[in-house]
């Protein structure tokens, strides 16, 4: 049996939560390779709800979850979720959740630069959450990063501080932005050194011996393949590679470690923040998406942008990810809509093409190709066979499967995680 990586084919939100919990009842360990608590996946489990932004999706299965070197920890925010989900009944303790002994840490002064930046570029801010992600992974490029295992060195800590703070304290002066002080910021992190470091091990040892044994591992990505910092709507993305292939480097699992890539894509398209979005509606349609599929971030709360499936956005993801089967979610909230469109291509300074262009101005410049396609009468929610759905559904779904050039092996029909139409099992491989 193959492991799987899941990732996002549009701009996240795509309801990979449910996915990754639904198959998370066949594997041993699911793995967060990328991101930080900027991004969300919201599980509803009966009549619970888990909101859960940097523990694994395991963690409701009872499944060990290990945080990889590729994500950015944010400490307090880690201790104050796993506080959450206790209160909920979930138990997280260092016997099912590992992290990365090198994994990079998001200081205070991370998020402080995030919005200090975002307020100086006025009009023309990327939409950050400002929780300090981009700051933290320059810090790691740029060699400066505080990591998990140095809460373990105080001397080594102390001295690594020196250096950070002659980097970030020179930008805050320069935002006219207030400084921080070394001894805070030490002290803090030998506070917190008791509650990580039980946590914290060489996971890639840990995975090793897992492929060796022949357990199955799951990937658990965040954001999605538009987003991705080479790939994506640049500068409008996250500060990391979301693309599977990031899961090896990520977690120190080797390439062919991977498995089947799994693709999510929502049966229309949303977007958070700010950046190029062809297929966006600013009609009644886009709000009615937004309200039916209640439409706001995870993490931020914000509203996100609405509009109509872009295939040739998914294609494009299908392509550069790795996608070799997608899961197609929230169907249902198309039901009852007279007449349904595709995005198939765009219009750029008169000429058509079928991708989305690097050049900013390009990708902004950007108009939608449609193609239309009759809505359904009845309903698709719930339904966990095909049988269960209208023929105009079953249309829908197999004209995108042509457009994206992908097959699509599962089917999402409602939050609930048994609402679920598979046609193939993506750990067979």
């Amino acid at each position: 049996m193959a492991n799987v990586a899941v990732i996002g084919a549009q701009w996240g939100d795509e309801g990979k939560g449910k996915v990754v919990d639904w198959l998370a009842s066949r594997a041993d360990i699911v793995v967060r390779f990328q991101g930080g608590h900027n991004a969300g996946h919201t599980l509803v489990v009966g009549n619970e709800t888990y909101k859960l932004s940097l523990l694994p999706s395991g963690v409701v299965r009872g499944k060990l979850g290990i945080i990889g070197n590729g994500v950015v920890l944010d400490p307090e925010a880690l201790l104050s979720e796993i506080a959450r989900v206790t209160a909920q009944g979930l138990k997280v303790t260092p016997e099912n959740l590992r992290i990365a002994e090198n994994v990079p840490l998001i200081l205070p002064l991370h998020p402080a630069l995030d919005k200090a930046r975002e307020a100086a570029r006025g009009e023309d801010k990327i939409g950050t959450t400002g929780r300090g992600i981009g700051p933290a992974y320059e810090d790691k490029v740029g060699r400066r990063a505080i990591r998990l295992c140095d809460l373990a060195e105080p001397e080594t800590l102390s001295a690594k501080l020196d250096e950070l703070l002659l980097h970030h304290n020179a930008l805050f002066r320069g935002l006219g932005a207030p400084e921080f002080a070394k001894q805070e910021l030490l002290d803090g992190l030998l506070a917190l050194a008791p509650k990580l470091l039980p946590f914290s091990e060489p996971v890639w040892e840990r995975l090793a011996e897992a492929r060796a044994t022949g357990k199955r591992v799951l990937f658990e990505g965040a954001q999605a393949v538009m987003l991705d910092v080479d790939h994506g709507t640049y500068p409008y993305v996250t500060s990391s590679n979301t693309v599977a292939g990031n899961a090896a480097a990520g977690s120190g699992a080797g390439p062919d470690a991977i498995g089947f890539v799994l693709g999510i894509a929502k049966a229309y398209a949303t977007r958070v923040g700010s950046g190029p979005f062809p297929s966006e509606l600013f009609d009644e349609t886009g709000r009615l998406l937004g309200e039916r599929g209640r439409e706001f971030g995870t993490v931020t709360g914000r509203p996100r942008r609405c509009g109509w499936f872009d295939a040739c956005m998914v294609r494009q993801a299908v392509k550069v990810g790795g996608v070799q089967g997608l899961v197609l979610t929230k169907l249902d909230v198309l039901d009852g809509l007279p007449e349904l469109k595709i995005c198939t291509g765009y219009r750029i300074h008169g000429e058509t093409v079928k991708y989305l262009p690097a050049a900013f101005r390009a990708q902004a410049a950007a108009e939608p190709i449609f193609e239309t396609m009759p809505g359904w009468a009845g309903s698709t929610r719930g339904a966990r066979s095909y049988a269960e759905l209208p023929a105009e559904a079953v249309k829908y779904v197999r004209r995108i499967e042509e457009l994206v050039e992908a097959p699509i092996v599962l089917l999402s029909t409602s939050p609930e995680r048994d609402d679920t139409i598979m046609m193939r099992d993506p750990f067979a491989g």
